[in-house]
Protein backbone atom coordinates (compact mmCIF):
# COMPACT_ATOMS: atom_id res chain seq x y z
CA UNK A 1 0.00 0.00 0.00
CA UNK A 2 1.13 3.53 -0.77
CA UNK A 3 0.30 6.47 1.49
CA UNK A 4 -0.33 9.99 0.24
CA UNK A 5 -0.98 13.27 2.05
CA UNK A 6 -4.14 15.07 0.97
CA UNK A 7 -4.82 18.77 1.62
CA UNK A 8 -7.82 20.98 1.00
CA UNK A 9 -6.04 23.13 2.36
CA UNK A 10 -7.77 25.09 5.14
CA UNK A 11 -6.27 28.27 6.55
CA UNK A 12 -7.98 28.64 9.93
CA UNK A 13 -8.80 26.79 13.12
CA UNK A 14 -12.42 26.12 13.98
CA UNK A 15 -12.54 29.27 16.13
CA UNK A 16 -10.96 31.38 13.38
CA UNK A 17 -13.37 30.05 10.76
CA UNK A 18 -16.38 30.57 13.03
CA UNK A 19 -15.31 34.19 13.51
CA UNK A 20 -16.13 34.69 9.82
CA UNK A 21 -14.43 35.49 6.50
CA UNK A 22 -11.23 33.61 7.39
CA UNK A 23 -10.36 33.28 3.72
CA UNK A 24 -9.75 37.02 3.49
CA UNK A 25 -6.94 36.99 6.05
CA UNK A 26 -3.50 37.09 4.36
CA UNK A 27 -1.75 36.24 7.63
CA UNK A 28 -3.68 32.96 7.84
CA UNK A 29 -2.63 32.16 4.28
CA UNK A 30 1.03 32.86 5.05
CA UNK A 31 0.79 30.65 8.13
CA UNK A 32 -0.77 27.89 6.02
CA UNK A 33 2.12 27.99 3.54
CA UNK A 34 4.69 27.83 6.33
CA UNK A 35 3.02 24.95 8.14
CA UNK A 36 2.37 22.94 4.99
CA UNK A 37 6.00 23.41 3.99
CA UNK A 38 7.10 21.80 7.26
CA UNK A 39 4.55 19.00 6.99
CA UNK A 40 5.35 18.13 3.38
CA UNK A 41 9.10 18.25 3.97
CA UNK A 42 8.49 15.81 6.83
CA UNK A 43 6.44 13.57 4.54
CA UNK A 44 9.25 13.72 1.98
CA UNK A 45 11.86 12.72 4.55
CA UNK A 46 9.71 9.90 5.94
CA UNK A 47 8.82 8.30 2.60
CA UNK A 48 5.20 9.22 1.83
CA UNK A 49 4.54 8.59 -1.84
CA UNK A 50 2.88 11.88 -2.73
CA UNK A 51 0.98 15.00 -1.74
CA UNK A 52 -2.00 16.51 -3.52
CA UNK A 53 -4.38 19.47 -3.42
CA UNK A 54 -7.93 20.23 -4.46
CA UNK A 55 -9.07 22.97 -6.84
CA UNK A 56 -11.67 25.41 -5.51
CA UNK A 57 -12.34 29.14 -5.85
CA UNK A 58 -14.02 31.94 -3.84
CA UNK A 59 -13.64 30.15 -0.49
CA UNK A 60 -14.03 33.16 1.75
CA UNK A 61 -15.11 30.81 4.56
CA UNK A 62 -11.55 29.48 4.84
CA UNK A 63 -12.03 25.74 4.26
CA UNK A 64 -10.41 25.18 0.85
CA UNK A 65 -8.01 27.87 -0.35
CA UNK A 66 -6.56 25.88 -3.21
CA UNK A 67 -7.40 27.78 -6.37
CA UNK A 68 -4.30 26.63 -8.27
CA UNK A 69 -3.14 23.15 -7.23
CA UNK A 70 -0.41 23.01 -9.91
CA UNK A 71 1.18 26.16 -8.49
CA UNK A 72 1.03 24.67 -4.99
CA UNK A 73 2.56 21.48 -6.40
CA UNK A 74 5.52 23.40 -7.80
CA UNK A 75 5.95 25.47 -4.63
CA UNK A 76 6.26 22.40 -2.42
CA UNK A 77 8.20 20.35 -4.97
CA UNK A 78 10.90 23.01 -4.95
CA UNK A 79 11.31 22.40 -1.20
CA UNK A 80 11.49 18.60 -1.38
CA UNK A 81 13.60 15.88 -2.98
CA UNK A 82 11.52 12.81 -3.79
CA UNK A 83 7.84 13.14 -2.83
CA UNK A 84 5.48 13.25 -5.81
CA UNK A 85 3.08 16.17 -6.25
CA UNK A 86 -0.38 16.18 -7.76
CA UNK A 87 -3.94 17.44 -7.83
CA UNK A 88 -7.19 15.94 -6.54
CA UNK A 89 -8.12 17.33 -8.77
CA UNK A 90 -8.21 19.94 -11.51
CA UNK A 91 -11.88 20.52 -12.38
CA UNK A 92 -11.84 19.83 -16.10
CA UNK A 93 -15.33 21.06 -17.08
CA UNK A 94 -14.25 24.55 -15.94
CA UNK A 95 -10.79 24.40 -17.53
CA UNK A 96 -9.09 24.83 -20.88
CA UNK A 97 -7.77 21.28 -21.42
CA UNK A 98 -4.81 22.40 -23.53
CA UNK A 99 -3.62 24.75 -20.80
CA UNK A 100 -4.05 21.95 -18.26
CA UNK A 101 -1.94 19.61 -20.39
CA UNK A 102 0.75 22.28 -20.80
CA UNK A 103 0.82 23.18 -17.09
CA UNK A 104 1.14 19.59 -15.87
CA UNK A 105 3.78 18.79 -18.50
CA UNK A 106 5.77 21.82 -17.33
CA UNK A 107 5.33 20.69 -13.70
CA UNK A 108 6.58 17.24 -14.65
CA UNK A 109 9.77 18.69 -16.16
CA UNK A 110 10.36 21.20 -13.37
CA UNK A 111 10.06 18.45 -10.73
CA UNK A 112 12.21 15.94 -12.57
CA UNK A 113 9.29 13.61 -13.29
CA UNK A 114 7.55 13.82 -9.92
CA UNK A 115 4.15 15.02 -11.18
CA UNK A 116 0.87 13.19 -10.74
CA UNK A 117 -2.25 14.25 -12.61
CA UNK A 118 -5.66 14.28 -10.95
CA UNK A 119 -8.93 15.41 -12.49
CA UNK A 120 -12.38 16.07 -11.03
CA UNK A 121 -15.80 17.00 -12.38
CA UNK A 122 -16.69 19.86 -10.03
CA UNK A 123 -19.71 20.02 -7.72
CA UNK A 124 -19.72 23.53 -6.21
CA UNK A 125 -21.97 25.65 -8.38
CA UNK A 126 -20.86 28.92 -6.79
CA UNK A 127 -17.60 28.73 -8.66
CA UNK A 128 -18.02 26.08 -11.38
CA UNK A 129 -20.93 27.97 -12.95
CA UNK A 130 -18.80 31.12 -13.12
CA UNK A 131 -15.50 29.57 -14.17
CA UNK A 132 -17.14 27.26 -16.75
CA UNK A 133 -19.34 29.91 -18.34
CA UNK A 134 -17.26 29.88 -21.53
CA UNK A 135 -18.55 26.31 -21.97
CA UNK A 136 -22.23 27.12 -22.18
CA UNK A 137 -24.59 24.89 -20.26
CA UNK A 138 -21.95 23.43 -17.92
CA UNK A 139 -22.61 23.66 -14.17
CA UNK A 140 -21.38 22.00 -11.01
CA UNK A 141 -22.94 18.56 -10.44
CA UNK A 142 -23.62 17.23 -6.95
CA UNK A 143 -22.52 13.72 -5.94
CA UNK A 144 -25.24 11.15 -6.70
CA UNK A 145 -26.99 13.68 -8.93
CA UNK A 146 -28.30 12.12 -12.13
CA UNK A 147 -30.00 14.67 -14.37
CA UNK A 148 -29.31 16.95 -17.32
CA UNK A 149 -26.83 19.04 -15.32
CA UNK A 150 -24.89 15.93 -14.34
CA UNK A 151 -24.91 14.60 -17.90
CA UNK A 152 -23.63 17.85 -19.41
CA UNK A 153 -20.91 18.09 -16.76
CA UNK A 154 -19.82 14.50 -17.41
CA UNK A 155 -19.71 15.00 -21.19
CA UNK A 156 -17.52 18.11 -20.79
CA UNK A 157 -15.25 16.30 -18.31
CA UNK A 158 -14.74 13.28 -20.54
CA UNK A 159 -14.06 15.34 -23.67
CA UNK A 160 -11.58 17.56 -21.87
CA UNK A 161 -9.86 14.55 -20.34
CA UNK A 162 -9.35 12.94 -23.72
CA UNK A 163 -7.96 16.19 -25.13
CA UNK A 164 -5.43 16.34 -22.28
CA UNK A 165 -4.28 12.79 -23.01
CA UNK A 166 -4.01 13.53 -26.75
CA UNK A 167 -1.92 16.63 -25.98
CA UNK A 168 0.51 14.43 -24.02
CA UNK A 169 0.67 11.39 -26.28
CA UNK A 170 0.13 12.58 -29.88
CA UNK A 171 2.74 14.57 -31.75
CA UNK A 172 0.14 16.80 -33.43
CA UNK A 173 -3.31 17.53 -32.06
CA UNK A 174 -6.60 17.64 -33.93
CA UNK A 175 -10.00 17.43 -32.28
CA UNK A 176 -13.58 17.78 -33.44
CA UNK A 177 -15.83 17.57 -30.40
CA UNK A 178 -18.90 19.06 -28.78
CA UNK A 179 -17.04 21.69 -26.78
CA UNK A 180 -13.67 22.06 -28.53
CA UNK A 181 -12.41 22.04 -32.09
CA UNK A 182 -8.71 22.02 -32.97
CA UNK A 183 -8.08 23.88 -35.22
CA UNK A 184 -11.02 26.12 -34.44
CA UNK A 185 -11.78 26.55 -38.16
CA UNK A 186 -9.97 27.48 -41.38
CA UNK A 187 -7.01 29.34 -39.93
CA UNK A 188 -4.45 30.90 -42.29
CA UNK A 189 -0.82 30.22 -41.30
CA UNK A 190 1.75 31.06 -43.94
CA UNK A 191 4.86 31.41 -41.81
CA UNK A 192 7.89 30.18 -43.73
CA UNK A 193 9.54 29.05 -40.49
CA UNK A 194 6.75 26.53 -39.85
CA UNK A 195 7.01 25.30 -43.42
CA UNK A 196 10.74 24.65 -43.01
CA UNK A 197 11.03 23.46 -39.40
CA UNK A 198 7.52 22.75 -38.16
CA UNK A 199 4.42 20.83 -39.09
CA UNK A 200 0.64 21.01 -39.26
CA UNK A 201 0.06 23.30 -42.28
CA UNK A 202 -1.28 22.43 -45.72
CA UNK A 203 -1.51 25.02 -48.49
CA UNK A 204 -1.22 27.86 -45.98
CA UNK A 205 -4.06 26.55 -43.76
CA UNK A 206 -3.55 25.24 -40.24
CA UNK A 207 -4.54 21.58 -39.96
CA UNK A 208 -3.09 20.58 -36.57
CA UNK A 209 -1.03 21.94 -33.68
CA UNK A 210 1.71 20.46 -31.53
CA UNK A 211 1.21 20.91 -27.77
CA UNK A 212 4.59 21.28 -26.06
CA UNK A 213 6.33 20.41 -23.91
CA UNK A 214 5.39 16.75 -23.72
CA UNK A 215 5.60 15.32 -20.18
CA UNK A 216 8.91 13.94 -18.97
CA UNK A 217 7.16 10.76 -17.80
CA UNK A 218 5.98 8.47 -20.59
CA UNK A 219 3.35 8.20 -21.81
CA UNK A 220 2.19 10.71 -19.18
CA UNK A 221 2.08 11.23 -15.39
CA UNK A 222 0.04 8.74 -13.31
CA UNK A 223 -3.69 9.56 -13.34
CA UNK A 224 -6.07 9.85 -10.38
CA UNK A 225 -9.70 10.85 -9.86
CA UNK A 226 -11.28 11.97 -6.58
CA UNK A 227 -13.64 11.02 -5.04
CA UNK A 228 -15.28 8.34 -7.12
CA UNK A 229 -18.69 7.31 -5.84
CA UNK A 230 -20.69 6.35 -8.93
CA UNK A 231 -20.56 3.34 -11.24
CA UNK A 232 -20.21 5.60 -14.30
CA UNK A 233 -17.17 7.35 -12.84
CA UNK A 234 -15.46 4.14 -11.75
CA UNK A 235 -16.13 2.52 -15.11
CA UNK A 236 -14.58 5.53 -16.88
CA UNK A 237 -11.53 5.34 -14.60
CA UNK A 238 -11.04 1.66 -15.37
CA UNK A 239 -11.31 2.28 -19.12
CA UNK A 240 -8.83 5.17 -19.06
CA UNK A 241 -6.20 3.80 -16.68
CA UNK A 242 -7.11 6.18 -13.85
CA UNK A 243 -6.77 5.33 -10.15
CA UNK A 244 -10.16 6.11 -8.57
CA UNK A 245 -10.10 7.28 -4.96
CA UNK A 246 -13.20 6.17 -3.07
CA UNK A 247 -14.58 8.18 -0.15
CA UNK A 248 -15.91 6.32 2.90
CA UNK A 249 -18.92 4.27 1.78
CA UNK A 250 -20.77 1.34 3.32
CA UNK A 251 -20.18 -2.07 1.68
CA UNK A 252 -23.63 -1.97 0.09
CA UNK A 253 -22.32 0.91 -2.06
CA UNK A 254 -18.59 0.31 -2.39
CA UNK A 255 -18.68 -3.41 -3.20
CA UNK A 256 -20.26 -2.71 -6.56
CA UNK A 257 -17.64 -0.08 -7.39
CA UNK A 258 -14.75 -2.43 -6.59
CA UNK A 259 -16.35 -5.09 -8.79
CA UNK A 260 -16.94 -2.70 -11.70
CA UNK A 261 -13.35 -1.45 -11.65
CA UNK A 262 -12.05 -5.01 -11.53
CA UNK A 263 -14.31 -6.24 -14.34
CA UNK A 264 -13.48 -3.37 -16.70
CA UNK A 265 -9.75 -3.08 -15.92
CA UNK A 266 -9.10 -6.82 -15.71
CA UNK A 267 -7.28 -6.36 -12.38
CA UNK A 268 -8.02 -8.15 -9.09
CA UNK A 269 -10.55 -6.40 -6.86
CA UNK A 270 -8.96 -3.45 -5.07
CA UNK A 271 -5.86 -3.32 -7.26
CA UNK A 272 -5.45 0.13 -8.78
CA UNK A 273 -7.92 1.66 -6.32
CA UNK A 274 -7.39 4.10 -3.44
CA UNK A 275 -9.41 5.22 -0.44
CA UNK A 276 -9.67 8.55 1.35
CA UNK A 277 -9.43 8.36 5.14
CA UNK A 278 -9.27 10.88 7.97
CA UNK A 279 -6.01 10.28 9.86
CA UNK A 280 -5.47 11.58 13.40
CA UNK A 281 -3.11 9.69 15.71
CA UNK A 282 -2.42 10.88 19.26
CA UNK A 283 -1.77 9.32 22.66
CA UNK A 284 -5.38 8.55 23.61
CA UNK A 285 -8.62 7.75 21.81
CA UNK A 286 -10.41 10.44 23.82
CA UNK A 287 -8.01 13.15 22.68
CA UNK A 288 -8.24 11.94 19.10
CA UNK A 289 -12.05 12.07 19.16
CA UNK A 290 -11.96 15.62 20.56
CA UNK A 291 -9.56 16.73 17.82
CA UNK A 292 -11.70 15.00 15.19
CA UNK A 293 -14.81 16.83 16.39
CA UNK A 294 -13.12 20.18 15.73
CA UNK A 295 -11.61 19.14 12.38
CA UNK A 296 -13.09 16.37 10.27
CA UNK A 297 -16.54 16.30 11.88
CA UNK A 298 -16.78 20.09 12.07
CA UNK A 299 -15.84 20.66 8.42
CA UNK A 300 -17.95 17.70 7.38
CA UNK A 301 -21.11 19.11 8.94
CA UNK A 302 -20.41 22.69 7.91
CA UNK A 303 -19.13 22.15 4.39
CA UNK A 304 -19.39 18.67 2.90
CA UNK A 305 -22.63 17.15 4.17
CA UNK A 306 -24.73 19.93 2.55
CA UNK A 307 -23.30 18.78 -0.80
CA UNK A 308 -24.32 15.17 -0.20
CA UNK A 309 -20.93 13.67 0.66
CA UNK A 310 -22.24 11.72 3.65
CA UNK A 311 -24.89 9.76 1.76
CA UNK A 312 -22.53 6.87 1.18
CA UNK A 313 -22.52 6.21 4.93
CA UNK A 314 -26.31 6.08 5.22
CA UNK A 315 -27.93 2.66 5.51
CA UNK A 316 -30.36 2.40 2.56
CA UNK A 317 -32.82 0.29 4.60
CA UNK A 318 -32.88 2.07 7.95
CA UNK A 319 -31.74 5.56 6.93
CA UNK A 320 -29.35 5.56 9.88
CA UNK A 321 -25.71 6.59 9.94
CA UNK A 322 -23.03 4.77 11.93
CA UNK A 323 -21.72 6.43 15.07
CA UNK A 324 -18.23 7.92 15.15
CA UNK A 325 -17.01 4.88 17.08
CA UNK A 326 -18.56 2.52 14.52
CA UNK A 327 -16.98 4.45 11.65
CA UNK A 328 -13.55 3.95 13.20
CA UNK A 329 -14.15 0.30 14.05
CA UNK A 330 -15.18 -0.42 10.44
CA UNK A 331 -12.03 1.27 9.09
CA UNK A 332 -13.68 4.31 7.51
CA UNK A 333 -11.56 6.70 9.61
CA UNK A 334 -8.11 6.23 11.13
CA UNK A 335 -8.59 8.20 14.35
CA UNK A 336 -7.18 7.24 17.75
CA UNK A 337 -4.08 5.71 19.23
CA UNK A 338 -1.64 3.66 17.18
CA UNK A 339 -3.40 0.46 18.25
CA UNK A 340 -6.84 1.84 17.36
CA UNK A 341 -5.68 2.99 13.94
CA UNK A 342 -3.94 -0.32 13.26
CA UNK A 343 -7.20 -2.15 13.99
CA UNK A 344 -9.11 0.28 11.77
CA UNK A 345 -6.74 -0.22 8.83
CA UNK A 346 -6.80 -3.98 9.32
CA UNK A 347 -10.62 -3.88 9.19
CA UNK A 348 -10.47 -1.93 5.92
CA UNK A 349 -7.87 -4.17 4.33
CA UNK A 350 -9.64 -7.34 5.49
CA UNK A 351 -12.91 -6.13 3.98
CA UNK A 352 -11.22 -5.01 0.74
CA UNK A 353 -7.45 -4.62 0.22
CA UNK A 354 -6.55 -1.52 -1.80
CA UNK A 355 -3.33 -0.08 -3.22
CA UNK A 356 -3.59 3.46 -1.86
CA UNK A 357 -4.60 5.40 1.23
CA UNK A 358 -4.96 9.16 0.88
CA UNK A 359 -4.56 10.70 4.32
CA UNK A 360 -6.93 13.61 4.93
CA UNK A 361 -4.79 15.95 7.02
CA UNK A 362 -7.15 18.77 8.17
CA UNK A 363 -4.33 21.25 8.37
CA UNK A 364 -5.07 24.36 10.47
CA UNK A 365 -8.15 22.67 11.95
CA UNK A 366 -5.65 20.42 13.72
CA UNK A 367 -2.88 22.25 15.60
CA UNK A 368 0.33 22.15 13.59
CA UNK A 369 2.45 20.27 16.19
CA UNK A 370 -0.30 17.65 16.57
CA UNK A 371 -0.50 17.15 12.82
CA UNK A 372 3.28 16.90 12.46
CA UNK A 373 3.37 14.16 15.09
CA UNK A 374 0.39 12.38 13.54
CA UNK A 375 2.02 12.37 10.09
CA UNK A 376 5.20 10.90 11.54
CA UNK A 377 3.43 8.32 13.72
CA UNK A 378 1.22 7.06 10.90
CA UNK A 379 4.25 6.43 8.70
CA UNK A 380 6.57 4.97 11.35
CA UNK A 381 4.13 3.02 13.57
CA UNK A 382 1.21 2.09 11.29
CA UNK A 383 2.30 1.90 7.66
CA UNK A 384 5.13 -0.65 8.21
CA UNK A 385 2.45 -3.32 8.65
CA UNK A 386 0.90 -2.52 5.27
CA UNK A 387 3.80 -1.53 3.01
Amino acid sequence: MKASLFYLPSIGSRAEIEAGMAGMNPHYYQRMLKELSEQIRLGDDLGYDSVSFTEHHFHIEGFELSNNPVLLDLYFAMQTKRIRVGQLGIVLPAANPIRVAEDIAMLDHMTGGRANAGFARGYQRRWVDIMAQQTHGIHGALPNQHDEIDNANRLAFEENFRIVKKCWTEEMLTHDGTFWKVPAGPTPWTLDTTEKWGKGVENGILKSVGVVPKPLQKPHPPLFQPFASSENTVRFCAQEGITPILPPMLPVYEDKLYSVYSEVSGKPRGQGVGVLRDVIIVDSDEEAMALWRDSGQFSGRAWFEPFGFRKGMQDPKTGKFPTAEEIIAMGYAYVGTVDTVLRAMEAQQKRQPVDWVFCYTYNALLPHPVLMKSIETFWTKVMPRFR
